[in-house]
This record gives structure tokens, sequence and C-alpha cells, in this order.
């Protein structure tokens, strides 16, 4: 395996202040990419910048709020005058939610998850296909869940959204082949990281199944 594939190339990694989304920047930045990476949480963000830096790689680390169109307008705008170019995105963010029946979900709850996980991926792909051409080729990765698959109980807001995510990155892919950029969606398992243990209604951390 070549470990400077990503050399000369840009990557952003957004929820990146933990979790899959921090080994994801760094994995990226192992293999030569410039690094952007993006979370709500500036502390978390900043650290995983410096944890690259450490490493001997390149990082920028940016606060925004995935799910603000605003801010991630500014964030890609950014990326293309500091990089002019973007190759890859890993749009990551999200939160689990509360767990609770759907006749018992609290609406305000449903909304927040559905803009975190799916508006969040949706404003990310707006902003960087446009910036993707310029170069004439790229790749997106966006988080969904092997929960939009099984459904389990409890989970009717996240299972949602991230169902939703598996949709618009088909019809994302569909669009934009013939840009030679290339859309896929990962649906992972459970997997350990922070957010689970903490309650997170209300926390941007990385997807954790």
């Amino acid at each position: 395996m070549n470990l400077n594939d990503f050399q000369g190339r840009v990557a952003l990694v957004t929820g990146a202040a933990s979790g899959i989304g921090r080994e994801a920047a760094r994995g990226f930045a192992q293999r030569g990419a410039l690094v952007y990476a993006a979370d709500f949480n500036k502390a978390g963000v900043n650290e995983t910048r410096d944890l690259i830096m450490e490493l001997g790689g390149r990082a920028a680390a940016v606060c925004a709020d995935e799910s603000d169109e605003a801010d991630v307008a500014a964030l890609l705008a950014r990326i293309g005058r500091e990089a002019g170019r973007l190759d890859v995105a890993f749009n990551n963010a999200g939160i689990t939610g509360q767990a609770h029946r759907v006749e018992d979900y609290p609406t305000s709850d449903f909304d927040q998850v559905v803009r975190v996980n799916l508006r969040s991926v949706f404003l990310g792909m707006k902003q960087e296909l446009p910036l993707m051409r310029r170069t004439g080729a790229g790749a997106i990765v966006n988080t969904a869940s092997v929960t939009a698959l099984t459904g389990p109980g409890g989970m009717s807001a996240y299972a949602a959204s991230k169902h939703g995510v598996h949709g618009l990155t088909r019809v994302a892919a569909m669009e934009n082949a013939v840009h030679q950029i290339r859309i896929n969606a990962l649906a992972p398992g459970w997997t350990h990281t922070h957010v689970w243990h903490r309650p997170a209604p209300r926390t941007r951390a990385s997807p954790s199944w």
C-alpha cells in the first residue's frame, strides 16, 4: 500500500472531534492529505488537529455547526480560499438522540436529530460538490448506519435520519457520476466510541452505529 497516496490532496472530515471522525482525519493525514477537521465541539476538534500535527501531519481545525447553512458555506469557502481544491469529503457529523417509542418521542428531539444527521449531509454535499468540480473529480463518503436497515426499538429519529442519508447518497451519486465524483455511504454497526458513555441528545459526536 502506498502510504502517501493522498499526498497533495485535500480532505474534509466533519464530526472530527472524536470517535470515527477523529480516526478518519488522522488516517487521511497519515497518508499525506491536508485535512480540514470540522466539528461543533471546538475543544475536541482542536485536539484532533493537535494529534495530527504531533504525528507530522497537516491539519486545520474549524469549529462549525454542520447543520447550519451559513457555517457550512463559510467552511467550504475557507477551504476554497486556502487550499483551492477539495478531493475528499467525509460527512460524518451526527448525534444519537433520545430513546423512546414512536408515540412518546419528543418532537423537538426528533427534529434536532434529523437536522444534525441528515440536513448536515445535504448541506455538506451542496457546498462540497462545486469545489470538487474545479479539479474534475472527487470522492464523498456519508456516514449512515446499520440502524437504518434494522430499525431497533426506541431509535426512530436516528434510524429515520440515517435512512435518509442512504437515499440522499444514492441520488447524489447518480447525479454526479458524470462529473467523476464518487459518492458512497457507510453503514457502521455498533462502534465503541465515547458517545455511548454519556447522554448525547444535543452533542455532536461521531456516529457509533
